[in-house]
């Protein structure tokens, strides 16, 4: 294959351009379609008990309270005569909305609940109708027309759906503002790296090819399945610093050939034969780890599947092709524009620095690698504390409508209806036994009242008929809330579910399901927790079987995936220290809570893959080398003085725009980019530079075992880098070469 296409990309790079010019354009067009596919949500399973409540009660009962307005007129009572009419209207238009139901306010049920404990605000409940990819732009739309001032009040929305549409609002802003501080900064960095203007351009046709792509890739399954709007940010920031990565490591490799004499399509072909194959095998590593998303439930942690696979794919098949091209037309003119940078001739007696660092670390590994591999361990000890939840308003910023709304349910009302508990008694359950089921849940700890069809219940009282009874009895179903006192998400209100659930159900029901949003987010948790070992196994496995495709070694793959593990433990740990436990949370912003359980799986799986991605970059020439009859200290301070400058240019360059999500005003975005950064950079500096030649050094010649069945196995079938015929540098050329 790679034959093919080394003698397509020499003998008609023209064409090859002109075919690749057509399709991103073709893919640009289809790819716009993506904003308008993309949906937010997506974080609860689909089949969990809470979820079937909630789809049951949109179905029989018109809908869970998914939209509260906390309405007032200043410093006058809602109770006054004035303004309960202007109430009483206002509940009147918003009956007329189509996109509501189960309109419920203070000023038709007169319920203490609806009423601030000052009686200066009260309530108004309703249900957004659609699903996940509709609710927050009919949820727009109702907020756009009533919130603010209203007919003499003042009306404020809040609830799960006003949260979602401002939070999705707010992602769109907040990725706008990273991409306009990592675009120029990245530029920048691309003439550093390259040290010319010509070669720093590339990379950008192949982030482009990645990103239109990707775009059109999610048009498509956006057209045919919810996919999440979050997964744009993964496209646009993974999409360039692959770019960034695998131009770096295609024009390395192709100025060195140029720097040895060989000719512009000998050396075309070298690169493709050798750099295009790591391309392309590195690529797969990263696949793989992000296809592990697929096995969660969420469509939330899938959408990152869909568009990081994509990415990776495209972004790899668009340097195997595309690169090799613009190689070709380019020859020598590769230089051109070149920034008056020290001349590599100054530095040809001296080897690269990370040559040099591999070395010193290898005649001293023990005493040079402990003390990184401890500050690694302390950054991970967050992790013996850590806890999980899922996004609520908190995620947004202080000053956020939606969380300000939150705040004031919590902190003015009783007991705060939209948060309750809502049980579904699927079967016809007679008045007698639904009473009783109602009695037994009012008197559980931490719960205010139970509302059923029968009656409200408060704890030791009996049973009143309550305002909303109608709307809580069907002949094959009955609707039982339950209204506790724990703040929302926390530890109480998620033992309230488990409590509730283990209360016997009512005779004569069949199905008792209990939901709202803390039971989703106990469910949220125990879905993912279910899935993990599954996805974290196929990692493991699909990881050891590629790299010992690509070494023949049963040692190396074993190596490369404990250090990845303390890589990802140290900066995990460190974004849990940062996010859970609130430091720094006055400099970014943020509120501190539990660690995103979505955002934090795809934390792992997005550096995993990326941490992979640099391994094979480093082995592939580690390995070359010591096929070639190196000895493996020299062929890992030689490969490393050819990679490590590729493998740190390219974290830095990705970890830039990983980084600028540290502007964004939401909190899980900012753990996603900031915990994305330090990985990337802990890996290619700390493990690359330090760790991985030290336990070469340790492992010696075993670093290469494979028993004999394995070995023969891999001769057939393995993968190698190096290129038939393929000249292999001198050490003085080696040294004299720039990496860039």
């Amino acid at each position: 294959m790679f034959d093919r296409v080394a003698e397509l990309t020499v003998r008609r790079p023209g064409i090859v351009l002109v075919v690749a010019s057509v399709l991103v354009a073709a893919m640009s067009v289809v790819g716009v379609g993506a904003f308008g596919k993309l949906v937010g949500g997506g974080f609860d399973d689909p089949d969990s008990q809470s979820t079937r409540a909630s789809r049951v009660i949109d179905e029989k009962f018109g809908g869970e309270a998914n939209l509260v307005l906390l309405v007032s007129s200043g410093a006058q009572r809602v109770t006054d005569p004035e303004v309960e009419q202007d109430g009483a209207q206002l509940v009147a238009e918003l009956r007329k909305e189509t996109e509501l139901s189960n309109v419920v306010s203070y000023w038709d049920t007169h319920s203490d609940s609806l009423l601030a404990r000052d009686g200066l605000s009260a309530m108004v409940l309703a249900h957004v109708k659609g699903d996940e990819s509709t609710r927050e732009e009919h949820a727009q739309d109702i907020i756009d027309a009533y919130a603010g001032r209203h007919e003499g009040l003042t009306v404020q929305a809040g609830g799960g759906t006003a949260v979602g549409a401002e939070l999705s609002e707010q992602v769109l802003q907040d990725l706008l503002l990273a991409e306009v501080i990592a675009v120029p900064v990245t530029l920048l960095l691309l003439l550093i790296v390259f040290g010319g203007v010509v070669a720093a351009l590339l990379p950008l046709a192949i982030g482009t090819v990645a990103v239109a792509g990707t775009f059109a890739e999610l048009a498509l399954l956006g057209s045919v399945t919810d996919v999440s709007v979050f997964s744009i940010n993964l496209t646009t920031a993974l999409g360039l610093g692959l770019g960034i990565d695998y131009a770096l490591l295609m024009i390395s490799r192709f100025r060195e050939q140029l720097a040895l004499g060989t000719s512009v399509a000998d050396a075309v072909r070298t690169t493709v034969h050798t750099a295009g194959r790591t391309v392309v095998f590195s690529a797969g590593t990263v696949a793989v780890a992000l296809t592990a998303l697929l096995v969660f439930p969420q469509y939330f942690l899938r959408s990152f599947a869909y568009a990081g696979v994509g990415v990776v794919v495209i972004a790899a098949v668009g340097t195997l092709f595309v690169m090799p091209a613009l190689l070709m037309l380019l020859g020598h003119r590769i230089n051109n524009g070149r920034l008056p940078w020290p001349k590599a001739d100054r530095h040809r007696r001296r080897a690269p620095f990370w040559g040099r660092l591999a070395g010193t670390v290898m005649r001293r590994p023990v005493l040079i690698s402990v003390p990184v591999l401890a500050v690694l361990l302390l950054a991970a000890a967050p992790l013996l504390g850590v806890t999980f939840g899922t996004p609520d308003e908190r995620v947004l910023p202080e000053d956020a409508a939606s969380r300000q709304v939150s705040t004031a349910l919590q902190a003015d009302f009783e007991g705060d209806d939209e948060a309750a508990i809502h049980v579904v008694v699927n079967g016809s359950v007679g008045d007698e036994a639904l009473d009783t089921y109602a009695e037994k849940l009012s008197l559980i700890k931490g719960v205010v009242r139970v509302e059923a069809a029968t009656g409200t219940y408060e704890q030791g009282s009996s049973g009143a008929p309550g305002p909303t009874s109608e709307a809580l009895n069907r002949p094959d179903a009955q609707r039982v809330t339950v209204i506790g006192t724990a703040p929302p998400k926390s530890d109480s209100a998620q033992s309230l579910v488990r409590v509730v659930r283990d209360v016997d159900a009512p005779a004569g029901s069949e199905e008792v399901l209990v939901g709202g949003g803390d039971a989703e987010l106990l469910d949220t948790k125990e879905s993912i927790a279910s899935r993990l070992p599954l996805a974290a196994g196929l990692v493991a496995v699909t990881t050891f079987i590629l790299l010992f495709l690509f070494t023949g070694s049963i040692v190396q793959p074993l190596r490369a995936l404990a250090l990845n593990m303390i890589s990802l433990a140290a900066a995990i740990g460190a974004m849990t220290w940062i996010f859970q436990d609130g430091h720094l949370s006055s400099v970014l912003g943020f509120t501190a809570q539990p660690m995103d359980t979505s955002m934090t799986v795809l934390l792992f799986c997005i550096a995993f893959g990326l941490s992979m991605d640099y391994e094979v970059f480093v082995t592939s020439r580690i390995k070359e080398l010591h096929d070639a009859g190196e000895s493996t200290e020299a062929a890992v301070v030689h490969g490393l003085g050819h990679t490590g400058r590729i493998v740190s240019a390219a974290a830095c360059l990705l970890a830039v725009g990983f980084f600028a999500f540290a502007t964004a005003k939401v909190s899980f975005m900012q753990m996603f980019g900031l915990g994305s950064g330090l990985a990337i950079l802990i890996d290619a500096i700390a493990v690359r530079g330090v760790l991985l030649p030290a336990a070469m050094r340790l492992l010696g010649r075993t670093a290469w075992y494979a028993p004999g069945p394995l070995r023969r196995f891999h001769r057939r079938f393995g993968i190698s880098e190096s290129a038939p015929q393929a000249a292999t540098p001198t050490r003085e050329s080696e040294f004299a070469t720039r990496i860039n």
